[in-house]
């Protein structure tokens, strides 16, 4: 717990009061890989913390070809913002990769939290903020980079990148296919062996 507290207080200082009140409305869960936390074209109620495991977001094409939009990692907040703020339904689908453990929150729990403490709704538009920058960084990456620039930002911000994550999935992220990723590995590696 120590290290999600010390996550939550990287946006702004919250109390102890503060954090019991963001406790009080939060369940922690433990979920198999493979499970949708949100599915496309349902409307989600629900934000969700990740302290462990990795989640994938992934837009479905009409052709049933998946394009994964972001990975998360731990510890980060996941959600279908958008769809959450506008109550609409979801465009894509958030789906763990491996088991992880989550804190569920109700949406409109945390916003009424937000008009009662000042301080939840100053962490709020800090965590928005963050999102937006995480946001423009991988629109520079995909207008500026090619393939092999947008694998190694991506390796940059996970290291482990290989052991977490699926080639097809680390593929389709990049978008590209499976087999020119693994062109990409090779032509990196024997520039790293020489």
């Amino acid at each position: 717990m120590n290290s999600t507290i010390a996550f939550l207080n990287s946006f702004t200082s919250l109390s102890n009061e503060t954090l019991q009140e963001l406790s009080d409305i939060s369940n922690l869960k433990r979920v198999k890989a493979g499970n949708q936390l949100v599915k496309f074209n349902e409307t989600p109620s629900k934000v969700y913390l990740l302290v462990s495991g990795v989640i994938r977001c992934y837009l479905n094409t009409e052709a049933g070809k998946e394009y994964n939009k972001s990975f998360y990692l731990p510890i980060s907040f996941v959600g279908s913002l958008t769809a959450l703020i506008e109550k609409r339904p979801s465009l894509f689908v958030f789906e763990t990769v491996t088991e992880c453990k989550i804190y569920e929150i109700r949406f409109s729990d945390f916003r009424e939290l937000c008009e009662r403490n000042i301080a939840v709704n100053t962490f709020y538009s800090k965590v928005l903020e963050s999102v937006y920058k995480s946001y423009e960084t991988r629109l520079v990456e995909l207008i500026s980079l090619d393939a092999t620039g947008r694998y190694l930002a991506l390796k940059k911000q996970i290291p482990e990148l290989e052991s977490l994550i699926p080639q097809y999935h680390i593929a389709s992220y990049l978008g590209i296919t499976p087999v020119q990723l693994s062109r990409i590995r090779k032509k990196i590696e024997s520039v790293n062996i020489c």
